[in-house]
């Protein structure tokens, strides 16, 4: 997924105790980036199930919202 353009930008106000949990979640989990941690997070919500854990290896640019090799969306079932 390294070569995934991230054309579009989206910017989110948050309160600073959001901001406190997204920070926390994402060191929990050895995140690489707020916006990494974000994506899984947008990721984890959308699928709800079937998504693939941060293992404290990954690059900001490998965590993405939709897994685009197989053209479907993670955790609808299909291979």
């Amino acid at each position: 997924m390294a070569d995934l353009a991230r054309e579009e930008r989206l910017q989110i106000m948050l309160s600073p105790a959001e901001l406190e949990a997204l920070d926390d979640w994402r060191f929990a989990r050895r995140m690489p980036s707020r916006a990494a941690a974000v994506r899984e997070l947008l990721k984890r919500g959308l699928a709800a199930d079937g998504f693939v854990q941060a293992d404290g290896q990954m690059k900001s640019q490998e965590f993405g919202v939709i897994e685009r090799q197989s053209g479907k969306a993670p955790g609808d079932g299909k291979p």
